[in-house]
C-alpha cells in the first residue's frame, strides 16, 4: 500500500499532521501503537507523542513507521498552476508600457578605470 502526503502550505503548519498521518496508517493496519512501535523499532511513548503532536517526526522515522505498518510513504507534488499566456502577454504589454513612462535621467559617460602598465 501507497501513502501519499500532499505537500500544501495549509497542511504544512498543521503541528499534528505527522501524528495524523501515523494514526491513519495504524487504523489502515489495526495495530496498536506498541505493535507499531515494536515494528518499526521504537517505543510506544515515542510513537504516542508523534502522534499527540507533541513530537515532530523526521522523514526517516515516518518512512520506518509506514514500512513496518506495510505501506511506503510518498510525497506528492503540488499540482503547477497553468499559466494562461494571452493574459501573460497583457500583462507584460502593460509593465513595458509603465516602463516607458518613467522619467529618464541621463547619465554623464562611463569613467574606465586606469589600467596599469606592468613594466
Amino acid at each position: 500500500m501507497f501513502v501519499s502526503v500532499s505537500a500544501n502550505i495549509a497542511a504544512m503548519r498543521d503541528d499534528r499532521l505527522a501524528g495524523k498521518l501515523i494514526a491513519e496508517m495504524r487504523a489502515r493496519t489495526g495495530l496498536t501503537q506498541a505493535e507499531l512501535a515494536r515494528a518499526a523499532g521504537m517505543t510506544r511513548s515515542v510513537v504516542n507523542a508523534y502522534e499527540r503532536g507533541r513530537r515532530q517526526p523526521g522523514v526517516d522515522a515516518l518512512a520506518r513507521l509506514a514500512e513496518a505498518a506495510g505501506m511506503q510513504l510518498g510525497l506528492a507534488r503540488a499540482q503547477a498552476s497553468t499559466v494562461d499566456p494571452e493574459r501573460a502577454g497583457r500583462i507584460l504589454e502593460q509593465v513595458l508600457e509603465l516602463a516607458e513612462l518613467l522619467p529618464q535621467r541621463r547619465r554623464g559617460r562611463l569613467a574606465y578605470p586606469t589600467v596599469f602598465a606592468r613594466s
